[in-house]
């Protein structure tokens, strides 16, 4: 068996294309190994392929053409086996009302073939915050607690690869600080994490190797510590000693005065550097009280690398 939780290739999905419903190309061949033992992040803008993927993944969705192997299982020749080594959390909240959480965790032990003396209901809940809820129907839970119980009836089979499909959407501090906990902890047993979020910051907090799909194409696959070095873009605040007068200026970079009266001066490191940027300050007459840096974030990177996709589609 191979180092990856997840090996996809040459995936593609096609919706329609029969009568007058023109086709739309979902995913347009994604070449995608997931490592085994990882927190990897899926990311991309509305519409630009991560549910079609995640669907296929999960077998919710037939994919038109590719192959895609889930821990080591080819997806058409083992589905069983393929289907019981992934979990997944959905986006949507889709819960039986008349169902208790315990209840709800053993019906789904049973639908994955889980024997009675294998299944961890109470110790899942535990796991989520749920113990004192494990009797109660799911339509009097709040919807912090409906997504906890949406983690839990994701572990009921032991996965080895847990997928969480913007989880921490439209959810208090102190929920998303749990799940966040219950990842890390998941994580540290050797479990897969597969996470897609519009929240760019958890991204580049939680994921060791991020990919990036827009418009169906894998356009970035790489750590994130990598993907955050792919900008030469820089930002230096300067706190000046008394109110500016003049701005200062240089070929490369560009200043802005913030309303607390700092100076943000990007530049690009390839045509500026460190020591440029304090010189054209000086030659301003700026007297610098504090200075500090800021590198390129994950959003950033997300930001150019779609409009980089988008500009060329245009220009086609």
């Amino acid at each position: 068996m191979s180092g990856n939780a997840i090996e996809i290739r040459g995936l593609r999905k096609t919706y329609g294309g029969s009568g007058r419903t023109p086709a739309k190309e979902a995913l347009k061949g994604i070449d995608l190994d997931i490592p085994r033992g990882s927190v990897f992040g899926l990311l991309g803008p509305n519409g630009a392929g991560k549910s079609t993927l995640i669907n296929i993944l999960a077998g919710l969705v037939v994919k038109t053409a590719g192959d895609v192997r889930i821990w080591g299982f080819d997806q058409d020749r083992s589905p069983r086996q393929s289907r019981a080594a992934i979990g997944v959390m959905p986006q949507e909240l889709h819960l039986d009302p008349f169902f208790a959480p315990r209840a709800a965790l053993e019906v789904q032990a049973g639908l994955y073939g889980v024997p009675k003396r294998d299944r961890k209901s109470d110790e899942i809940l535990a796991l989520v915050g749920l113990e004192d809820k494990a009797n109660a129907y799911a339509r009097t839970l709040s919807g912090g607690m409906r997504r906890r119980l949406l983690l839990a009836k994701a572990l009921v089979h032991h996965p080895h690869i847990l997928v969480l499909d913007e989880p921490t959407a439209g959810v208090d501090i102190e929920l998303r600080q749990m799940l966040w906990q219950n990842v890390r902890k998941l994580n540290a047993d050797g479990m897969t994490i597969i996470l897609t979020t519009h929240y760019l910051e958890e991204a580049e907090e939680m994921c060791d190797e991020i990919a990036i799909i827009n418009h169906g194409d894998l356009v970035a696959r790489d750590s994130t510590a990598n993907l955050l070095g792919r900008l030469d873009g820089k930002t230096m605040i300067v706190t000046p000693e008394t109110p500016v007068d003049r701005l200062p200026e240089a070929a490369g970079m560009s200043v802005e005065t913030r309303e607390d009266g700092t100076l943000s001066i990007s530049y690009n490191q390839r045509q500026l550097h460190a020591g440029a940027v304090l010189d054209a300050v000086r030659d301003a007459g700026i007297t610098i009280r504090d200075v500090r840096t800021r590198e390129a974030d994950l959003e950033e990177v997300f930001l150019s690398l779609t409009r980089t996709v988008a500009a060329k589609e245009a220009a086609q």
